[in-house]
């Protein structure tokens, strides 16, 4: 079995897209995945599994649909990929309270690319390499103008956004079996 990591997008601990974290974990237990450990109410799932990438993301989604009525995108990784995130971060030595990386479902179509990258994003820095978006806050995340929304609406993809320390931990618990 190999450990994954699995990101729910838009998980809120109210609302419409409500799932907490200990039921979820109960789920995908009994949905067959190992050793499901969560981290923090956000959507950060760690599991062993033989499936696929895909499969994994077929098989969480429908498990939060039929159990909790939500429609949430979820991406899943390998602790690897993530630790290869980090390494490649093009932001090395910048601040990593102001560092973020948006995880997308899929490579961009390349003039999608081209014309988001045009767009600039300063004061904030932003770059798009295969499936991982790096972002750099001037100020804060809270006033960036290229978040979530507007990379998923740029690059037509679905996304979910981490802050650096979330992703560091990740890596972390994935390398725990």
């Amino acid at each position: 079995m190999k450990t994954k990591i699995i990101l729910l997008r838009g998980v809120t601990p109210t609302g419409k897209n409500k799932v907490f974290m200990a039921p979820l974990r109960a789920a995908l237990e009994e949905a067959g995945l190992a050793n499901v450990r969560t981290y923090i109410q956000s959507g950060n799932v760690i599991a062993r599994t033989n499936l696929e990438q895909s499969a994994i993301e077929d098989l969480v989604h429908d498990v939060i649909q039929a159990q909790f009525g939500g429609d949430i995108k979820v991406l899943v990784r390998s602790a690897p990929f993530f630790q290869k995130v980090l390494d490649d971060n093009p932001f090395k030595g910048a601040d990593s309270a102001k560092l973020y990386f948006t995880l997308l479902a899929t490579p961009p179509e390349h003039g999608l690319l081209e014309a988001f990258h045009a767009l600039g994003h300063a004061p904030d820095q932003v770059r798009v390499a295969g499936d991982m978006a790096y972002v750099l806050c001037a100020t804060k995340y809270s006033d960036l103008k290229a978040n979530n929304n507007f990379i998923e609406r740029k690059l037509k993809v679905s996304a979910t956004t981490r802050n650096f320390n979330t992703i560091s931990k990740l890596i972390e618990l994935g390398a725990v079996q």
